[in-house]
Formats: structure tokens, C-alpha cells, sequence
């Protein structure tokens, strides 16, 4: 079995959740996925910082991270399995606040700093786009270049964020759910 393989069987053994909820999109659902049963398990973690590194193999960025609760595991995971790798890549992460901070150094995105840098934005799963969209726009304003987006499962933004004018990519669908 692959490590994608193995994530799948994860994802569907711990992080979907059957009944009915509100998403945070607004949107009722029927089931979740609720990937911080995933994303912060001790097998799940190194799981997910591998699949993501391989889904973006082929893009060039320094540092992942995204709107903060969702993102900051996968990024995390990313940053350890990046470095677990042995190929002496440096991926940094970073978390981007849901609103600014109104003390301290006042950023909006915490860790070390985007600005000028490729980076790639994340997040745990997505149905409309919204949470990474916001995360985006903050990157943007604070000088970064973000070279695309993406996420463990796909709920549906993909549209969304290719509207925006960015890269999408998704370790799984729907239809790897079986939805």
C-alpha cells in the first residue's frame, strides 16, 4: 500500500462523521469530515505531511501554511515530513489569523516572514473555498506570492478557487469518500 493509500483508509475509519451538521460555510451537511481526528493523530500526522508534499512535487514554494485552525496541522505535517526527507529542503510554515491582531506585533500571518516569498496555502478540507480564499487575500497583502492551494479532501471549492485565478489540487474527492 502507498502512503496515499494509507491516508485514505484514515480518513475513513477516523475523520468521517455521519449526522447531520452546519458547516462553516453555513451549508447543512448530512456527514463531516472532520480531519483534526486525522491531521492531529500520531499516525495521521506523518501521513498527511507526506501525501501533500508528493501532491505538489512539482511546485515551487518555501513555505505552507494557511487561516488558522484547519491549515495549521497540515502545514506543520508538511514542514516535519519536509525535513524528515533528508534532501535538505527548508519549508517553513506560517498560520494566518481569521481577523487581525489588535496588540503585540499586530500580524495577521504569524511565523517567519512571507513577504516576497513562493508560498502555498492549505487546508484540512474545503467546500466553498471561503477559509482559504480569506487566507490568500491576507497572504497576499502581506507580500507573499502564493503559487496555489491545496487541500486533503475537496468538498466542492475547487471551482471556487480556480475562479480566483489559482492552482487547486486535492489528495482526495467526494468520490474517494464514497460520496
Amino acid at each position: 500500500m502507498t502512503d496515499r493509500d494509507d491516508l485514505l483508509k484514515l480518513v475513513l475509519d477516523l475523520a468521517v462523521v455521519r449526522g447531520q451538521v452546519t458547516l462553516s460555510s453555513g451549508q447543512l451537511a448530512d456527514w463531516y469530515v472532520d480531519l483534526r481526528r486525522l491531521t492531529l493523530h500520531h499516525a495521521g500526522a506523518p501521513l498527511v505531511g507526506r501525501v501533500l508534499l508528493d501532491l505538489v512535487a512539482d511546485w515551487d514554494f518555501d513555505a505552507v501554511g494557511g487561516l488558522t485552525l484547519g491549515a495549521d496541522p497540515v502545514a506543520t505535517a508538511m514542514l516535519h515530513a519536509a525535513a524528515a526527507r533528508g534532501t535538505g529542503r527548508k519549508l517553513d510554515a506560517f498560520v494566518v489569523r481569521k481577523s487581525d491582531k489588535a496588540h503585540g506585533l499586530q500580524r495577521r500571518v504569524e511565523g517567519p516572514d512571507v513577504a516576497g516569498r513562493r508560498v502555498l496555502a492549505v487546508e484540512d478540507t474545503s467546500t466553498t473555498g471561503g477559509s482559504v480564499l480569506t487566507a490568500v487575500e491576507a497572504l497576499r497583502e502581506a507580500g507573499a506570492e502564493v503559487v496555489g492551494v491545496a487541500v486533503i479532501v475537496d468538498r466542492g471549492a475547487e471551482k471556487a478557487v480556480r475562479a480566483a485565478g489559482l492552482s487547486y489540487r486535492s489528495a482526495f474527492s467526494l468520490a474517494d469518500l464514497g460520496q
